[in-house]
């Protein structure tokens, strides 16, 4: 039995960095999805009480350095963790999100900076160089399919600001990453536990690359910031309701991966009905 989904509110977490532009977006994704009559509420985050109303978050790019400053003093890291690490509620991060729900990152000049995790990646910071080393690529992005009546073979325009890029992917661990707690040059998310056992599901799922740029890209030929060993750099990852990018979706008009991920909320939402119906009927 197919159980109609109720309203789905969606956060974008508004400390600083590029969250109206997020919100634009989602709103225009809605305008083409076929979300079978579901009403969208999208909010700016900014206290506990606001992320509590959320079925799901986007942690917009910005200076992470900065977003988690505000978020420790707000009182909000520790909120957000529990949404992320132990409810397991879908989330998305660009450029400096990226960062803050890694597992592991380089320490900045200063030190470190609070991350909050959810995905076991490793993620080098400003990879690319400095902000005047920032470009755009077209690239293919075979996950979102044929969307918005367009090709799925046209590319995706990806702005990269001071961008990270996925360096590792490290050992799915349900605790905290202790080898790359022991480096002195890099900074780790704490632990949580699931709360229950639909997000203990999630917690199994292992990192997916969902994008890559490769190093030979005509974008990147004249950076000079940019050394690496390796062919292709990892820009896009997912890993069950953790879902991180290099790139700044939101500073583009382009709403296509805005809509794949609506879509994958309102999935997120449908499973996590049909485990309460089920849970209430065993009980």
């Amino acid at each position: 039995m197919t159980v109609p989904i109720p309203d789905v509110t969606v956060g974008v977490l508004a400390l600083q960095g590029a969250f109206s532009e997020h919100i634009q977006l989602l709103r225009q994704a809605t305008d083409t999805l076929n979300s079978r009559n579901v009403k969208w509420n999208f909010i700016e985050v900014r206290t506990p009480a606001e992320l509590a109303q959320c079925d799901a978050l986007i942690v917009p790019g910005g200076e992470s350095t900065t977003i988690s400053l505000v978020a420790a003093r707000s009182g909000m890291l520790e909120p957000l963790r529990e949404f992320v690490k132990v409810l397991r509620k879908p989330t998305w991060g660009t450029c400096a999100g990226l960062i803050l729900l890694a597992e592991s990152a380089n320490r900045t000049k200063k030190g470190g900076q609070d991350l909050i995790g959810g995905l076991d990646v490793r993620v080098n910071r400003n990879h690319f160089g400095r902000q005047v080393e920032s470009f755009q690529a077209n690239l293919q992005l075979p996950f979102l399919g044929a969307s918005l009546d367009k090709d799925a073979n046209e590319p995706y325009r990806c702005v990269f600001i001071r961008a990270p890029v996925v360096e590792k992917i490290l050992p799915h661990k349900l605790g905290i990453q202790t080898e790359e707690a022991s480096a002195d040059d890099r900074v780790v998310a704490p632990a949580k536990q699931p709360v229950d056992e639909l997000a203990k599901e999630e917690l199994k799922a292992e990192v997916e690359v969902m994008a890559k740029l490769s190093t030979h890209s005509p974008a990147l030929q004249n950076n000079q910031e940019h050394h690496h060993a390796g062919a292709e750099d990892i820009i896009a990852v997912r890993q069950g309701n953790v879902f991180g990018t290099s790139f700044h979706p939101e500073l583009t008009a382009d709403p296509r991966i805005h809509v794949w991920w609506l879509e994958e909320i309102l999935k997120a939402v449908e499973k996590r009905q049909q485990f309460e119906l089920a849970d209430r009927s065993v009980s």
